[in-house]
């Protein structure tokens, strides 16, 4: 597993009708991934870190050309997270048009550990150590805490001919919570974007090869700036009818 990566990523949000058709054409310049199953699907659940302000959120809506965000990722197995035993913390940061991450596997108690800025595990090589240390230094600077959990199915395809460093994604069942903020504790989601909506990405190391841009523009795929966070964290105060002075329009869609 790729633990550090610089890339670009493009997002679209893509209507459930057009994504058979898509699926087809992708399939014959890439494979599904072999970490999901036959179909290169799998399931997600992620934790995201933010202020009492909601510094991470706040950044997004606002633009910032460099912003940062904590989270912590599982895969569970059969889609059942009380049978979660690793926890893979990341540290996502945006410069510009640039995603950076950096990621650390350990186990679920020593993750959620570290994202309480308890003191980082001692027997990680030099560049874990580093990204722990990292880690433990946000969450004492931002004091972040758990801010909202975000949860979807992944289908996921690599390129093996044209493009070893480009990934595409499929995500749909799309959903998210603010409350019962435990990674393995089933609970309660509500989806932020409607069913038969998913979240396309295309994720690349330097272009986008040309049969990607011509499949994209034959299925009539716009570009779209969202975060599945600031999705979560607006659909989830609007519903509980709290106020967050937000733009009339999708404010997590820019």
């Amino acid at each position: 597993m790729i633990r550090r990566f610089n890339r670009y990523e493009l997002k679209y949000v893509v209507d459930a009708r057009r994504y058979r058709a898509l699926v087809d054409d992708l399939q014959h310049f890439m494979v599904p991934d072999s970490h999901g199953d036959p179909s290169g699907s799998y399931p997600i659940v992620s934790l995201y870190y933010d202020s009492p302000e909601l510094e991470a959120f706040y950044s997004k809506i606002e633009g910032l050309r460099f912003r940062r965000k904590l989270r912590l990722r599982v895969y569970p197995p059969g889609g059942d997270v009380r049978r979660v035993t690793v926890g893979h913390v990341e540290i996502k940061q945006r410069i510009n048009r640039t995603v950076q991450k950096r990621r650390l596997v350990l186990p679920l108690a020593q993750a959620e550990a570290l994202c309480r800025a308890d003191e980082p595990p001692s027997e990680l090589d030099a560049l874990d150590a580093a990204v722990a240390s990292e880690v433990h230094y946000m969450v004492r600077a931002q004091q972040l805490r758990p801010a909202a959990i975000v949860s979807y199915r992944r289908q996921a395809f690599v390129a093996e001919r044209f493009d070893t460093g480009m990934r595409v994604t499929f995500d749909s069942n799309l959903r998210g919570r603010m409350k019962a903020l435990k990674i393995n504790e089933r609970a309660r989601n509500h989806f932020f974007l409607p069913p038969d909506r998913l979240v396309l990405e295309v994720k690349v190391n330097e272009r986008i090869p040309h049969f990607m841009v011509t499949l994209l523009a034959r299925h009539e795929c716009v570009l779209t700036r969202m975060s599945k966070y600031c999705a979560v964290v607006s659909r989830e105060q609007a519903r509980l009818g709290l106020a967050l002075a937000l733009r009339e329009d999708e404010p997590w869609m820019i």
